[in-house]
């Protein structure tokens, strides 16, 4: 039989069975693209989607689209991916997008803002609300289109070289916080830094920060922080849930066969599917070593807690009135957390009160 009547009758999925390849799949040039993570190599939950997707789409190639992956550093500074996609300096970036919030605000809507969504709730905003949309309108002024990188879950408030008891020990502080929360930590008193992930514990230890967060137990411990700071606090306000992103050049995308759209879409997928899982797993155990080995835990205090938020919500007003970036996307934000927060109070916060008071 003649291989177009033969593909014609079969069909697709005869073709498959059969193992011939349709014409069309052989037809998909090979492609080398270069991902520059925000993260250090040492990481393999953050760092880790990176790797995650980059193999995903190898597999679903059969080895013609190969990614690179590059640790924060090695092809350039960790802030530095944003300029670099948008130059076409690589196809690819992983990273949090609130690290660019100098450039602006709207950024950290892409990531975490304190009092904002959790790790459910920021998904759900992303792929069935209007997040996705706003954010990819907003990407477009530096030639990205993002997709959705991994979440970590809510993190935990960072080590301190001494408790904090209260809002007076905030005033004068210098702490290492990540990206746009520092806005809201200088106008309660504190002093923020905003340091790569690889290079806090050499400024925790040489003291010239007084505290610094990053993730939760899991990587904190192997980052060490609990050599150089006892006291480890919890919740963090400003990341309920932070949204990593894969950021992608949008001439390098727009070049790919639809197929190739595809497959990235699905290994960006599995990527953030696997981050989320990977620390819920991985940080119950990390913790229960820390606090064996002297970590002392304590929960942020309330007054600390009440200004932040104070604080947090007369910033997101003021940004509205200047930054219409901020606004048109915080609009849609700030509805969905209020729509999201009555429905986690009944259901979710029930079975989880009920479920953490009891002995297991």
């Amino acid at each position: 039989m003649e291989r177009r009547s033969f593909v014609r009758q079969a069909g697709l999925a005869g073709v498959l069975a059969a193992g011939v390849a349709p014409a069309v799949v052989h037809a998909q040039a090979n492609i080398r693209w270069r991902l520059a993570s925000s993260f250090p190599k040492s990481l393999d939950t953050i760092f880790g989607a990176a790797d995650v997707f980059a193999k995903k789409v190898g597999e679903m190639t059969g080895g013609k689209f190969q990614i690179s992956v590059h640790a924060g550093g090695e092809l350039m500074p960790p802030f530095g991916v944003v300029d670099a996609v948008k130059e076409g300096t690589v196809e690819i970036a992983h990273t949090a997008p609130y690290y660019f919030f100098g450039k602006d605000e709207t950024f950290a809507l892409g990531c975490a803002i304190p009092f904002g969504l959790n790790s459910r709730q920021n998904t759900a905003w992303m792929v069935e609300g209007n997040g996705l949309k706003l954010m990819r309108e907003f990407y477009r002024n530096y030639n990205i289109i993002n997709f959705l990188g991994g979440n970590t879950g809510a993190q935990m408030g960072g080590w301190y070289r001494k408790e904090v008891k209260s809002l007076a020990d905030i005033k004068g502080q210098k702490m290492r916080i990540g990206g746009f929360a520092g806005r809201v930590l200088e106008r309660i008193g504190g002093v923020p830094q905003n340091i790569p992930g690889g290079e806090i514990y050499q400024a925790l230890e040489k003291g010239t920060i007084d505290a610094a967060e990053w993730v939760g137990p899991y990587d904190d411990q192997k980052l060490g922080f609990n050599k150089v700071a006892p006291f480890y606090a919890y919740p963090a306000w400003w990341e309920g849930g932070p949204q990593l992103d894969f950021f992608i050049n949008t001439k390098a995308y727009e070049a790919l066969s639809s197929e190739y759209k595809a497959i990235v879409e699905a290994a960006t997928a599995a990527a953030h599917i696997d981050m989320q899982a990977k620390y819920d797993a991985k940080n119950p155990d990390a913790l229960r070593q820390l606090v064996a080995s002297g970590t002392k835990l304590f929960r942020m205090p309330k007054d600390v807690m009440d200004a932040a938020f104070k604080e947090s919500q007369a910033l997101y007003s003021e940004l509205s009135a200047k930054n219409q970036n901020w606004k048109k996307v915080y609009e849609d934000f700030a509805k969905f957390r209020r729509e999201q927060n009555l429905w986690f109070r009944f259901a979710e916060a029930g079975f989880d009160d009920f479920m953490q008071a009891q002995k297991l």
